[in-house]
């Protein structure tokens, strides 16, 4: 992250995995740029498959990444002053939480912690998942290193087919 280009104003790295709200993470996208950030779209592998990554880059200028560049490509993204996670998986949560960089929304989870870059991370799991032992260790874990966590269930809506409820995100990164 640190090669990377200057953008005017704040940016965000919007990194998104593979879970129901990515499918509308273009209207976290609008909230975050209504609040003032450049956004770039970071997406695990299997979330990029769910998203429509024509629309996300237009909404945002930037490609979407989901894989590591080559080492003789330029980096295409701006230097990010902070990062979302939304929505945080299981998964992500704990592979982030080891350590582990198999992906390049990995990598740049791991270099932002290092970085010291504000983080939010927005769980959203399954109840059993989030029962399991391993998942309140990585999140305690990963609150030590200085990321905000919401509550797991922040931006569920309150009824099936109602929006979800981005501002739970918003309102704490829109004040870093």
């Amino acid at each position: 992250m640190d090669d990377h280009t200057r953008a005017a104003g704040r940016v965000l790295y919007l990194v998104v995995c593979a879970a129901p709200p990515a499918r509308s993470i273009g209207e976290l996208i609008i909230l975050a740029q209504q609040g003032g950030w450049t956004v770039c779209v970071i997406a695990t592998p299997r979330a990029a498959s769910w998203i429509d990554t024509p629309d996300l880059i237009e909404r945002t200028g930037y490609p979407v990444r989901s894989d590591y560049k080559h080492p003789d490509d330029p980096d295409v993204l701006p230097r990010a002053d902070a990062v979302a996670v939304v929505p945080a998986t299981f998964n992500t949560i704990n592979k982030w939480a080891a350590g582990i960089s198999d992906t390049f929304a990995l990598g740049v989870l791991n270099e932002a912690l290092g970085l010291g870059l504000p983080i939010v991370v927005a769980p959203y799991v399954k109840a059993a998942l989030a029962a399991h032992p391993a998942f309140a260790r990585s999140l305690g874990l990963l609150r030590d290193c200085g990321a905000i966590v919401t509550p797991t269930e922040a931006i569920r809506p309150a009824k099936e087919g109602e929006p979800f409820l981005w501002s739970a995100v918003v309102d704490v990164f829109s004040s870093k």
